[in-house]
Formats: structure tokens, sequence, C-alpha cells
């Protein structure tokens, strides 16, 4: 391979931070769930008041559950991180050899030819943190959660669900016949999901016209199905 080639690779890898996660899930149920709610209400109703008061309400019960959610979630990785760890502690003090033998045992997973792996494991077993560290990552598969990972993931969902929730409801706020409000609502919640299912193919990796496309039908066949219940019922 030249050296122009050598200059112009470039590798693109992209791994979404906990943030872009909680914001994908924060969104993606705060526009549907509110936006299936009007248009059921729009079914039955021809005022757009009840409509407003339900997604409000709505929006603020699902912002605090999905928000609360978030944080135990989090909260739930953490204590399991720090029990985890605990144990990996207290075993290389009390069987150290046992533990040796599980470091080799992932060294020899990785192709590490097996006269090379006592002197591996000599050198890794030689830094109690180190050896930690390695266990921790290597054989559990556990990375140390942020300290505030709790708290900012419960904000990100919550507020993330209130925004995603606005969107179908403003229509509503503004225009005061429900059909009507209704016919608006599609299409800012439609064109809302196919730009936040873009936006989400974009930072997940993912090829973001098919998550564009993903993102809409669900949210429309939700509200479809919601409205239809309302019709069937009423």
């Amino acid at each position: 391979m030249g050296q122009s080639e050598k200059s112009t690779h470039r590798e693109r890898h992209f791994t979404a931070s906990d943030t872009i996660r909680d914001i994908v899930i924060g969104m993606s149920d705060g526009l549907t769930v509110p936006f299936a709610l009007a248009a059921g209400l729009s079914g039955t109703v021809s005022s757009t008041n009840i409509v407003v008061v339900a997604g409000l309400a709505e929006i603020a019960a699902g912002s605090i559950a999905m928000g609360l959610g978030g944080y135990l979630a989090a909260r739930t990785d953490r204590e399991h991180y720090e029990n985890e760890l605990e144990r990996e502690r207290r075993e290389i003090l009390e069987v150290p050899e046992r533990e040796k033998e599980e470091v080799a045992e992932v060294l020899r997973g990785w192709g590490l030819q097996e006269a090379n792996v006592e002197s591996a494991v000599k050198e890794i077993s030689s830094d109690q943190n180190r050896w930690v560290a390695f266990m921790m990552k290597h054989e559990l598969g556990l990375e140390e959660p942020e300290p505030k990972r709790a708290r900012n993931s419960s904000l990100t969902i919550g507020l993330s669900y209130i925004v995603g929730g606005l969107i179908p409801l403003i229509p509503y706020m503004l225009i005061h016949r429900a059909t009507a409000a209704l016919l608006v609502s599609i299409v800012a919640t439609l064109i809302a999901l196919f730009i936040f299912g873009y936006v989400k193919g974009k930072f997940t990796g993912s090829r973001p016209f098919k998550s564009a496309v993903q993102t809409t039908l669900v949210g429309g066949v939700a509200a479809g199905i919601a409205f239809l219940v309302a019709k069937i019922i009423s």
C-alpha cells in the first residue's frame, strides 16, 4: 500500500454515547405516545380543550415516569458495577491462583500463544488495580459508569420526552377545531418523526434514511390504531 493510500485512509466508527441513547429513548416515546393519545381523542371530541389538557397531563406523567425509569436503570447499573468490583477485589486476595487462570483464559481466547501467556499473566497480576480493571473489563465486560449518570439520564430522558410530546400537541393549542388540529398535528409529527429518525440513524451508525422511514412508520401506525380504537368505541 502506497504512502498516499495510507494517508487518505480513515476509519469511521461511532459509538453512541449514553446521552444520545437517552435522547433517543425520550424523544421517540415523546413523539409517539402523546401523538397517539391526541389522535385518539380527536376521534371522539370536537373541541381541542380536552385534547390539550389530556395531552399535557400525559406529557407530565410520561416524562416523570420515563425520567424515573432512566434514573433507576442507571442506579442499578452503578450498584451492579460496584458489587462486581468488590467481589473481584475479594477474589484476587482470597483465590489469586484461580483468578490468574481466568486471566490466562481470556488471553488464550485472544489467540495469544501459550509461551507468552504466563509472562502476560504475571505482568497483569503484578499490580492489583490493573488486575482488577482487567477482570472487570475483559472477563465481565463492565465499564465503570459515570458518577452522575443516574441524574443526567433522568433529566435527559424526561426533557427529551417533553420536547417530543409538545410537537404533536402544539397544533391543538393553536387551532380550536379538533379535526383541523389533527391534520396539522399529523403532518407536523410525521415530519418531526422523519427528521428525528434520520438524525438518530446518523448518530447511531445505521442507515439514516431507513431509520427515518422506520421511525415515521412506528409513530404513524401507533396514532392510527389509537384513532381507530377511539372511533370504534364512540
